[in-house]
């Protein structure tokens, strides 16, 4: 995710222990013994949502000023202290960043998998990784998490649970406002899906090459994401392919092999019809080249995720003691955006197995 450039805690240390202990993974009584281990993961800060709304929740209003003025003066140094409206600054820049950061993760695919108040950052980072995922073919419905049945956390509704949860945090706020306050409050929150909308659009614009304004962009954004999802195109490689394919190829609906992912989206009947909206949208891009547009779309456009069969690749030898997969993702995900010849060989740029589908992880995976 750091890699990627999406605001995130980091990995310290995984350390890996000789003793086994009992676990029942997916929740269903199959106990068995797994070795231990401990990640050891940093962040500027591991206060989130739920911090404050436990205190707000127990009257602990005292309490709830002390940590909301150490969090402001620490990390919000844009904020005065000595402000008396600085609760209700705090409040709209979370607000904002958190738009932004949910923004981020649909960009690339990635689900958080549990997103309650207490996984959500005040910092508005990537924490409290758990039964996340990475989608293989696009699915507004795609669930990483073996035990939401329900799909409460589905990748199509965490701008949604984003809302949520900003709510639960005005609701713990609420106590610290004036009246006025809580009004100014009310309409920040309301202006959050405007806010998300409006960045989801303008990271799917780089992602397609675009450049300037124009009042369809939305309308060719909807249109491809409802392609990729009638014919379960490949998330990362359908964006990923239209960063490396030419003009030219496309205009003549001339899709090479190697082009797997625009292979299958390209089966669908309206397609083509896609191809021209966006090839007439290309030419608005003032004093723009193909190899500019290619360049430029490579580097917001990954060619390779950690996708959770390739993790779980790594974890099957792992535990036999062959940590050669886990050093070699480590290395290739540190570059997503360039092509690596061993990367290309593992298989990591193509399409995912067909066990892969079956592939879901629990909260303590």
């Amino acid at each position: 995710m750091h890699y990627l450039g999406i605001p995130t805690s980091r990995a310290a240390s995984l350390v890996v222990s000789d003793d086994n202990i009992w676990r029942d993974q997916f929740y269903n009584g199959n106990i068995k013994k797994e070795r231990g281990a401990i990640v050891l993961r940093v962040a500027k800060s591991w206060f989130r949502i739920g911090s404050l709304e436990i205190l707000a929740q127990s009257g602990e209003l005292d309490l709830l000023r002390m940590l909301l003025d150490m969090v402001i003066k620490e990390h919000f140094p844009k904020i005065n202290i000595n402000d008396s409206n600085k609760y209700l600054a705090f409040f709209s820049q979370v607000v904002s960043e958190t738009a932004h950061l949910i923004g981020l993760w649909m960009s690339v695919g990635f689900a958080h998998g549990v997103c309650n108040t207490d996984n959500f950052s005040l910092l508005s980072i990537t924490i409290d990784y758990g039964p996340f995922g990475f989608m293989d073919s696009y699915n507004p419905d795609f669930v990483p998490n073996t035990s939401d049945d329900e799909g409460r956390y589905k990748i199509g509704n965490q701008a949604n649970v984003g809302m949520f949860n900003l709510n639960k945090l005005l609701k713990a706020l609420n106590p610290l406002f004036s009246l006025r306050q809580k009004q100014l409050a009310s309409q920040i929150l309301e202006r959050y899906p405007q806010q998300y909308y409006k960045g989801f659009v303008e990271l799917f614009k780089a992602k397609l090459g675009l450049l300037g304004e124009n009042e369809d962009d939305g309308y060719l954004i909807a249109f491809l994401l409802k392609l990729m999802q009638d014919t379960r195109a490949d998330f990362t490689m359908t964006f990923r392919q239209l960063s490396e394919i030419s003009e030219d190829k496309l205009k003549d609906l001339n899709i090479p092999k190697e082009f797997w992912a625009l292979q299958d989206i390209a089966k669908h009947k309206n397609f083509s019809a896609w191809i021209a909206m966006y090839l007439l949208r290309l030419k608005g891009n003032v004093g723009d080249s193909d190899s500019e547009r290619k360049r430029r779309m490579s580097s917001v456009n990954p060619r390779y995720v950690l996708r959770n069969w390739m993790a779980e690749s790594a974890v099957q030898k792992a535990e036999i003691n062959d940590f050669s997969e886990v050093r070699f993702l480590k290395q290739v995900l540190q570059h997503p955006f360039l092509v690596q010849t061993l990367a290309e060989r593992a298989g990591y740029a193509q399409h995912p197995p067909a066990w892969a589908e079956d592939v879901k992880v629990s909260c303590s995976s």
